[in-house]
């Protein structure tokens, strides 16, 4: 049986901000975009209704829309949707009044204000592009600036003043409910900062984690209920820059029971969620505290890496001796701790950067010590990061020996690698060596025991004396029949 359809014009004029309207639901990637879902009241005729809605963001996307009954019980089709972001503004109405005269207010010197005609010839004003100066005739002469503060005859009637959606819904039956609108959006991201506070001595660390939410969507958000999406979602390119596209447990414990960021595995990746509502002004950037842990070991390791640049070297075989020289002098200073419940972490800990300090104890002031980038990291998982070079801490790597044979059937090399600490305190180093020339080695004469670390890394860790020096040797043959 067919159902004679009417068209029934509902206009809901009205921001997210409206009261009566449940707080908004945000799940921010750290992409650069975010899933932001709504309540829209509906009532809805037999047939087809003309639905607007004006509180979406300036960067949605249009073909990511989904409007439902969340309850399950009203079936809403959207026949018909388009999406307007040419808000209106000074520049917009300039477009729409080109060979028109205006109006345009002057303040002299005096602040006495009066006003001029003008004639607009060109607004200057391009949607999604690069802008123009202004052309306006005045008493037949051409500026090519405004004269003063335009004013503007009445907004147009199609005329917008917040992004817009305009659906057709059809409804079989007369319908009154809220509506769960969902779309994605770019414009909002976050990304997490950890600082983590040592002493003046000891490898014992505070460590505080932030997440940074920034809104640049064209829109404000009350009170809304946020989560953060940690992981690399995969997410298909744009053709266009999206602003040209839509311009026109342990760690944990230490904060109040109340005040906890939840987190949880979700798919293949981590959600966060923030125990309260936060208001995210457009253009605004917040910081949120969502760990807060004290007594984590982070030793101190020392890394000598004399040939650095064939760090990741996958290559084929080298039987040039010109290979072998040092490329680094620089004793590498990092920090190391596992990200495990026994070390007072034990949480998946999203990417961000780590910035270290240490607090002097002659006037109880933290110094800033370095920092690095920490990627996502699961939970039991061991960190290692790099915050610096050593002052007192030098190397140097010599090739002492190269002998080949001539048909090129082998290769071997004897080198000598030394650590001079002049520090008043024993330290230890770790010493790599990059076996780089072929997988096919033996080390056929060493002056301390190392460690493989991969097909072609070893490592030597060694004790240097206070204002010392360290000798390491060995000597590698390579076969290449």
């Amino acid at each position: 049986m067919s159902v004679k359809m009417k068209i029934h014009t509902a206009t809901l004029f009205f921001a997210a901000l409206s009261a009566g309207i449940a707080q908004p639901a945000l799940t921010v990637y750290n992409q650069g975009f975010a899933v932001v879902r709504e309540r829209v009241p509906l009532d809805l005729k037999a047939g087809e209704n003309a639905v607007t809605f004006a509180g979406a963001t300036a960067q949605l996307e249009p073909d990511s829309v989904v409007l439902r009954d969340p309850a399950g019980r009203v079936a809403v089709r959207i026949l018909e949707q388009s999406y307007r972001a040419d808000a209106m503004s000074q520049g917009m109405l300039l477009a729409l009044n080109e060979g028109k005269e205006i109006d345009f207010l002057v303040r002299d010197q005096n602040a006495k204000e009066y006003t001029i005609r003008g004639r607009v010839v060109r607004s200057g004003y391009a949607p999604g592009g690069e802008q123009s100066s202004p052309i306006i005739e005045v008493d037949g002469k051409l500026r090519f600036t405004l004269p003063g503060q335009p004013l503007f005859p009445t907004l147009p009637g199609d005329g917008v003043l917040r992004p817009t959606l305009n659906w057709t819904l059809a409804a079989l039956q007369p319908a009154k409910f809220t509506a769960e609108l969902s779309y994605i959006t770019g414009g909002l991201s976050w990304q997490a900062a950890y600082n983590l506070v040592a002493p003046e001595t000891g490898d014992l660390l505070d460590v505080v984690g932030w997440v940074t939410v920034t809104n640049q969507s064209g829109k404000i958000f009350e009170n809304a209920a946020v989560k953060l999406m940690a992981g690399d979602v995969n997410r298909v390119q744009p053709s266009a820059p999206r602003d040209q596209m839509f311009r026109a447990k342990g760690a944990m414990m230490a904060m109040a029971a109340q005040e906890t960021v939840t987190e949880k595995a979700f798919d293949e990746f981590h959600l966060y969620t923030l125990p309260r509502a936060v208001t995210l002004r457009d253009r605004e950037t917040k910081q949120v505290e969502f760990m807060r842990s004290t007594g984590v070991k982070a030793p101190v390791v020392y890394v000598y890496d004399g040939a650095a640049m064939f760090a990741g070297f996958h290559g084929g075989m080298i039987r040039d001796a010109g290979f072998g020289t040092q490329s680094n002098k620089k004793v590498w200073v990092m920090r190391e701790f596992k990200n495990s419940e026994e070390n007072k972490l034990g949480l998946p800990l999203p990417k961000g950067r780590l910035r270290f300090y240490r607090r002097d104890d002659a006037d109880g002031r933290i110094e800033f010590t370095g920092e690095n980038e920490l990627d996502h990291t699961a939970k039991n998982e061991l960190i290692r990061v790099k915050t610096g070079d050593a002052f007192d801490i030098v190397g140097e790597r010599t090739r002492t020996n190269f002998n080949a044979s001539n048909r090129q059937e082998f290769a071997e090399e004897e080198f000598e690698i030394k650590v001079r600490n002049r520090k008043a305190t024993p330290i230890q180093v770790r010493v790599v060596e990059r076996l780089y020339r072929w997988t096919n080695w033996s080390i056929t004469q060493k002056s301390d025991e190392f460690a493989k670390k991969d097909a072609q890394t070893i490592e030597f860790n060694v004790t240097v004396p206070p204002d010392a020096e360290k000798s390491v040797t060995y000597r590698v043959r390579y076969e290449w029949k």
